[in-house]
């Protein structure tokens, strides 16, 4: 019987887990697995963390937990896929310093993302050598598995070129050990946030997987509708309203239509829609907290599950890691 192959992907560990998220990620996560078709490999990125946090790292281990209890309360299982923290496999930062011996540094300079999140993230000195290495890093972190799928949306697959090419000089120079890691394209819904922007922490304007119901009611008044709609009596256009986004998400196919239909003929207005989407992401979180209250309730069993995964995990990376000191004659005898 041929051997499954290996899907990795990873978040980084900034804490709870966000609708974003959720159907970005998480959500074709738990797909992956449940196909079993593949062998999963789920981590908890807290170095990458540190890439931007590195002047107050207290809060990573808390952060890590609460990611890791979102995805098990969403459907991850620690029995059916491997689940795991990065710095729990020290194979990791080995293999990223072994990599970062044949890895131009124009090649981490042309990264897209580096210039970006400079600009992007303020208030925080980003001119570091882990910032600016954290491709090289995630390079390590999906090939230290072999691993040949990363799940990502068909937007997002020039991130894993950075990978390819180190693969193929890594394979040219040496013996080749890794495979060339593949998209593996998956949904990736844009999913707002209340303000209509993306959903993102650093906006401030997440609806979390944990809040409790009256917190999503709160949120859900606050949501941005459709601006050319003043009066009550106005017609509505779905197509741009933060609200008609969720119901496509959560909200039966029936219930769009009906929300669609009355929105343009102003039979429903933007408040009583935000009730009407607030119960339904109610009721679509509701089995997940409840799963979640469990976990962080259980602190000592969640860290167990953790650290079985890094066991599971670490055994894959070692062969690895043998295999790569083997080629570039590292492998001393005993």
């Amino acid at each position: 019987m041929a051997e499954q192959k290996i899907v990795l992907s990873g978040m980084r560990s900034t804490g709870k887990i966000h609708l974003g998220n959720y159907f970005g990620a998480i959500k074709n996560w738990v797909d992956l697995q449940n196909q079993g078709k593949y062998r999963c490999y789920y981590f908890a990125a807290d170095w990458h963390a540190l890439t931007s946090d590195y002047a107050d790292p207290s809060q990573i281990p808390t952060n890590t937990l609460e990611a890791v209890a979102d995805w098990i309360a969403a459907g991850l299982d620690p029995e059916r896929s491997v689940v795991f923290v990065q710095s729990m496999v020290p194979e990791h930062a080995e293999l990223h310093l072994l990599l970062s011996m044949i890895t131009p540094v124009s090649w981490l300079e042309r990264v897209p993302t580096y210039k970006d999140q400079q600009q992007q993230i303020e208030g925080k000195d980003l001119a570091t050598y882990g910032f600016l290495g954290y491709p090289l890093l995630q390079t390590a972190d999906v090939i230290v598995y072999r691993a040949h799928y990363v799940p990502v949306g068909e937007d997002q697959s020039s991130h894993l070129e950075m990978a390819r090419e180190v693969v193929r000089r890594f394979n040219h120079l040496y013996t080749p050990v890794f495979p060339e890691p593949r998209a593996l394209f998956t949904p990736a819904p844009k999913v707002p946030g209340l303000d209509g922007r993306k959903m993102s922490k650093s906006y401030g304007n997440a609806i979390n997987l944990a809040d409790p119901p009256e917190v999503i009611r709160t949120k859900c008044m606050e949501m941005f509708t459709d601006p050319q709609r003043l009066r009550r009596t106005d017609p509505g256009r779905p197509e741009v309203c933060n609200l008609y986004q969720f119901h496509k998400l959560m909200s039966p196919p029936e219930v769009q239509e009906e929300i669609a239909l009355q929105c343009r003929a102003a039979e429903i207005g933007c408040v009583q829609d935000k009730k009407l989407l607030a119960e339904r992401i109610i009721s679509f979180l509701e089995p997940m907290r409840q799963r979640r209250e469990e976990l962080v309730r259980d602190h000592d069993t969640l860290l167990d599950m953790l650290v079985e995964g890094s066991r599971k995990a670490r055994e894959r990376a070692r062969e690895t890691l043998q295999q790569v000191r083997e080629a570039m004659s590292l492998a001393y005898p005993r």
